[in-house]
């Protein structure tokens, strides 16, 4: 067990309402930042969805962003997923939300998606609205059981061992599960992914595979000030994106997600085109470890 869940009930579903307020304000300011830098880009504001990175966040912090607009969130830790998923599927029920894969594949397996299908199988019903849940942090082979039953996308996917892995665990399970493609851009030794000239030919191999989605790209920015550096690695994932998605092989149709941009660097991302954005910080404040 990581340590500071030894420390902190991330089950707890309790909240101050003053807690509640702050988690709902930073949300609608990180929307409204949204709005406002696909705005100056050209972009329809719709064009770029927020996804709320959860690590540390117990079940009533997460709750109190999904009440105040949030349709994505994303785990950095398969083990917070097994304290949470379910809890959090059942409150998100009640609000006539259904919350990661449910049910049949093709049915539950979408992000953020409203249901036109009988619903079966699904929270909520017919007109339930999906909700994406993502991990978002590295995942070790022995952990992919536990996150498939609810995560829709794995977003940190560096290699084929681990797509092979994925893929085949999934259609054990009758399902295909949606990966990004995780590109170190940035060539910073301390960040994980696959080296950008690798990407082009990796994408192509996890594409073909049965058991994965390949739903696009991620990388995480530059850690320094240059905004000129985190905007080139930006740009440089976006041509591979596209280039990816044009190929015309097998799999890669559904290549088009860019998923890049946190806190500090969102507005760089916006412009050069990303689709989702990673934000924890702007809406929760420093992660919480006690």
């Amino acid at each position: 067990m990581v340590a500071y869940m030894e420390h902190k009930d991330l089950a707890n579903e309790r909240l101050d309402p003053a807690r509640g307020i702050e988690i709902s304000d930073g949300v609608h300011r990180v929307l409204d930042g949204i709005a406002s830098a696909a705005d100056h880009a050209g972009r329809p504001a719709d064009s770029v969805r927020l996804l709320a990175a959860t690590k540390t966040r117990d079940v009533g912090e997460i709750m109190a962003a999904i009440d105040a607009g949030v349709r994505l969130i994303g785990e950095n830790r398969p083990q917070e997923i097994e304290v949470k998923a379910a809890r959090l599927q059942t409150l998100c029920m009640q609000r006539n939300l259904a919350l990661g894969f449910q049910g049949q594949e093709g049915e539950g397996d979408t992000d953020g998606i409203a249901t036109d299908g009988t619903g079966a199988g699904q929270p909520g019903g017919i007109h339930a609205e999906h909700m994406g849940f993502h991990l978002i942090g590295q995942l070790q082979s022995n952990k992919i059981n536990k996150v498939l039953p609810v995560v829709t996308t794995v977003e940190s996917v560096d290699g084929m061992v681990l797509a092979e892995r994925i893929a085949r665990r999934a259609s054990a399970r009758g399902r295909s599960v949606g990966v990004l493609l995780e590109v170190n851009e940035s060539g910073e030794e301390s960040k994980s992914g696959c080296a950008p000239e690798e990407a082009e030919d990796l994408a192509y191999a996890m594409a073909a595979l049965e058991g994965v989605e390949l739903r696009g790209l991620m990388t995480i920015g530059a850690h320094v000030d240059d905004e000129t550096r985190i905007r080139e690695g930006f740009a440089h994932l976006r041509g591979l994106r596209d280039l990816i998605a044009a190929s015309g092989e097998d799999g890669t149709g559904s290549c088009r997600e860019l998923s890049m941009g946190m806190t500090h660097d969102m507005a760089y991302a916006i412009e050069e085109g990303t689709t989702i954005v990673r934000v924890g910080t702007a809406i929760f404040g420093a992660r919480a470890f006690i």
